[in-house]
């Protein structure tokens, strides 16, 4: 039976969902969420449970709560509306074909194989923007660094610039197809890559590598773009999944 009130209750959702068990982690957690959002029982505009609620409903804690919530607002299946509450939103039948077909958080073969994913369109969007991107947009990305740069001590500001920096490079490709998979792609791992830099030493690691592809695109050398890129991916994706790993 469809709910049709304006929010629901913690025994509501509870006997919907179950508990969990102490073991479960986020990506568990989003699935089952995932699931029992998209099942057709909650009316478009429910407000949601607190936080704290779900996580005694699901018996997680409530950072794998907030992260799970993190994750599907950013694919948009729930908005949040400060000083309001968490409500589900409009539409989202018409996004979970999309959504499933990207084994969103399913675990760690899928995490991984998103990750393997991404490196190799990186490589690709490099090399093809070696040949395309404007000046403009590698005047852009040396802000980005700049940035980047400045923001050794603020981790935040950091990873923001560092994902507008690969934008660029995505957008310079010259090829939608491409943009729009590695912005899908991005947007499943944003938990894992918001954990990749842990500290300072990280990041003026990150720094000097995004550095080195921004110099091989300003020669217009793809095969020196590929080259760094492909360094960069390389310890990008082993800080990523460290990030993973440790949550598991």
């Amino acid at each position: 039976m469809s709910i049709n009130a304006s929010s629901l209750s913690t025994a509501q959702i509870s006997e919907a969902l179950g508990s969990l068990g102490q073991g479960s982690v986020v990506s568990v957690v989003a699935e089952r969420l995932l699931a029992y959002f998209t099942s057709g029982n909650i009316a478009p505009g429910t407000r949601l449970p607190a936080e704290r609620q779900l996580a005694a409903s699901l018996g997680v804690g409530r950072s794998a709560v907030r992260e799970a919530l993190a994750a599907l607002e950013i694919l948009g299946i729930v908005v949040v509306r400060p000083g309001s509450g968490t409500y589900l939103r409009d539409g989202i039948s018409e996004l979970l074909p999309r959504t499933l077909s990207w084994g969103m958080m399913l675990g760690e073969p899928r995490t991984r194989e998103l990750v393997e994913l991404r490196s190799g369109l990186e490589l690709q969007a490099a090399e093809l923007a070696a040949e395309r991107i404007t000046d403009d947009a590698l005047d852009r990305m040396q802000a980005n660094l700049d940035t980047m740069a400045a923001s050794l001590d603020d981790l935040t500001a950091f990873v923001e610039a560092d994902a507008a920096f690969h934008r660029e490079i995505a957008e310079g490709s010259g090829n939608q197809v491409l943009q729009e998979l590695l912005q899908s792609i991005r947007s499943l791992l944003r938990i894992w890559v918001d954990r990749a830099l842990t500290d300072e030493g990280h990041a003026a690691a990150a720094l000097k590598e995004h550095a080195e592809i921004h110099t091989a695109l300003k020669l217009r050398d793809p095969a020196a773009v590929v080259v760094s890129m492909r360094s960069h991916m390389d310890t990008a994706s082993r800080r990523l999944l460290l990030g993973f790993d440790a949550s598991q």
